[in-house]
């Protein structure tokens, strides 16, 4: 329970965002949009809440266990806050831009709130800001073009310990899985087993299926080792096709990209269960949790096929923790009675102006006081004693 005499406490996952850390994210996720909006990426901006069948329908499908219901008190119908940004843009494409020229290239921004925190992802309240590439083909060019573009922008960040793509085919796990016709046990086991990378337990399950993903898990790795070994094997069915797309996704990034670190995982599938293609997740050194995630997925449209697309989300929070600290601003302290005209000047050549709201005796100590470095005084801005 709550204490009531600590009305400060929040729940678990959910947190304060103060200064300068709620600045310094809000233009990161700025600087991302603009990057975004350079490539044709026009922004949009869905409701925290909506109804329920809409939210948790089509991509959303499998976000049913990280959401909040409320009761709407107008419709009396039940409505869901959002937990995943990417459904309601699906919604928006299929509905209100369904005759909207294709491929859609749409971006958005806004925070997400979800019923439970990970062991990496703790938060359960936190920003995303991402793309969608919606009305796609079959070519591996699109699933190429969200990611270079999700690398490229985060690179612009200049984020501390670098940048990898890992890959991934999450239906190809699915796909051998489905065709051995494995009983519900096995198939649970075995995907288990694949989770924490646990060769010796794959091979004890036994059958074709998991022969073939043991020899899978020992092509994870970085793509120049990788590549060959994967090319090489032969597997049944869909789980061929998903293979065969995870390549040509990854030479046509080796070839825009030589200097991206790139790595491949083809048997990872958690949290990409509503993808139906190449799917990959971004990671920066000394940064535990993953930045974003991505991938091809379809959008469902009532009274017209499914159209595919392919898009990332990258997660605001964990992007700051990687992304060199922003230099502080200039601060100046600005004397009461100082003009108006004085302090528009000052932030026109990017100061900032903190204004003093009562005479002081020491304008020195209260710009200190303040945070400020300079004092406005004779017509320019001082250095206070300690600083330059």
């Amino acid at each position: 329970m709550t204490d009531p005499k600590t009305p400060a406490l929040l729940p678990t996952g959910l947190r304060d965002l103060l200064p300068p850390e709620a600045g310094a994210e809000a233009a990161l996720a700025e600087a991302l949009l603009g990057r975004f909006a350079a490539e044709g990426y026009e922004r949009v901006k869905p409701p925290l809440v909506e109804f329920e069948e809409s939210m948790l329908s089509g991509a959303g499908a499998g976000l049913a266990d990280q959401t909040f219901r409320l009761m709407d008190p107008a419709s009396h119908r039940m409505m869901a806050v959002r937990s995943d940004l990417t459904p309601q843009i699906a919604r928006i494409a299929a509905s209100r831009l369904a005759r909207s020229p294709r491929p859609l290239r749409l971006s958005y921004a806004g925070e997400i709130l979800r019923a439970r925190g990970g062991e990496l992802r703790p938060e359960r309240q936190f920003r995303q800001v991402g793309f969608e590439l919606i009305g796609i083909g079959a070519g591996a060019a699109c699933d190429a073009e969200v990611i270079l573009l999700a690398a490229e922008a985060l690179a612009g960040l200049r984020l501390e310990g670098g940048l990898s793509v890992d890959l991934n085919a999450p239906t190809l796990v699915a796909s051998l899985i489905a065709d051995a016709g494995l009983d519900a046990g096995r198939a649970s086991r075995l995907r288990e087993a694949l989770d924490r990378k646990d060769r010796a337990a794959v091979e004890g399950i036994g059958g074709e299926a998991a022969d073939l993903l043991v020899r899978l898990l020992r092509t994870t790795g970085v793509a120049e080792t990788a590549l060959d070994p994967l090319a090489r094997l032969a597997l049944p069915g869909a789980a061929a096709g998903a293979l065969a797309q995870l390549l040509e996704v990854a030479t046509l990034l080796r070839e825009a990209a030589p200097g991206l670190a790139l790595t491949i995982d083809p048997v990872e599938w958690r949290g990409f269960e509503y993808h139906t293609g190449t799917s990959f997740s971004l990671f920066a050194g000394g940064v535990r949790s993953e930045l974003g995630r991505g991938g091809r997925y379809s959008v469902e449209s009532t009274g017209a096929e499914a159209e595919e697309a392919a898009g990332c989300t990258i997660y605001v929070d964990t992007v700051l923790r990687a992304a060199p600290a922003p230099p502080a601003p200039r601060r100046v302290y600005l004397p009461h009675g100082t003009p108006r005209s004085d302090g528009a000047g000052l932030r026109g050549k990017g100061w900032v102006t903190i204004a003093g709201l009562a005479p002081e005796p020491d304008l020195a100590a209260e710009a200190a006081r303040l945070g400020c470095s300079h004092v406005w005084q004779g017509g320019a801005a001082q250095a206070i004693a300690g600083d330059d």
